[in-house]
C-alpha cells in the first residue's frame, strides 16, 4: 500500500541543524498532505509542520522561522530542514502520509519514526 522510509535524524548540539528526508512508495494509492509529527519523552504526539501537492504549508508555533518543510512530488519526498535547535526539539520524529483513491482520502500512514537528539 504505502510505505515511508525516514532518514536523518541524529545528535546535533545546540544552535545547530539536521535535514530530515521521508520517502513515500505508494500502490495503486496517491498520496496528497505529507507531514512531520515528533513525540517526546512524557508528552503526547504534536504537529511539526505539513505539506499539500500543491505545496501550501502548515507549521507548528514553536518552529516557525526555525524549520522549513518541502518536498518533491515526483518522488513523492517529502524533507524538514531543522536550523537553530533548541534541546526542546529533542523527540522522536514521524512522517505522515495520506492515501487517495479516486479523489477520497482513506487513511493515513506513518514512518517508524527517527530519533533526533539536541545537546546543550
Amino acid at each position: 500500500q504505502v510505505q515511508l522510509v525516514e532518514s536523518g535524524g541524529g545528535l546535533v548540539q545546540a544552535g545547530g541543524s539536521l535535514r530530515l528526508s521521508c520517502a513515500a512508495t505508494a500502490s495503486f494509492f496517491s498520496i496528497n498532505a505529507m507531514g512531520w509529527y515528533r513525540q517526546a519523552p512524557g508528552k503526547q504526539r504534536e504537529l511539526v509542520a505539513q505539506i499539500t501537492s500543491g505545496g501550501s504549508t502548515n507549521y507548528a508555533d514553536s518552529v516557525k522561522g526555525r524549520f522549513t518543510i518541502s518536498r518533491d512530488n515526483a518522488k513523492n519526498t517529502v524533507y524538514l530542514q531543522m536550523n537553530s535547535l533548541n534541546p526542546e526539539d529533542t523527540a522522536v520524529y514521524y512522517c505522515k502520509a495520506d492515501a487517495w483513491v479516486g479523489g477520497v482520502a482513506l487513511r493515513d500512514y506513518w514512518g517508524q519514526g527517527t530519533q533526533v537528539t539536541v545537546s546543550s
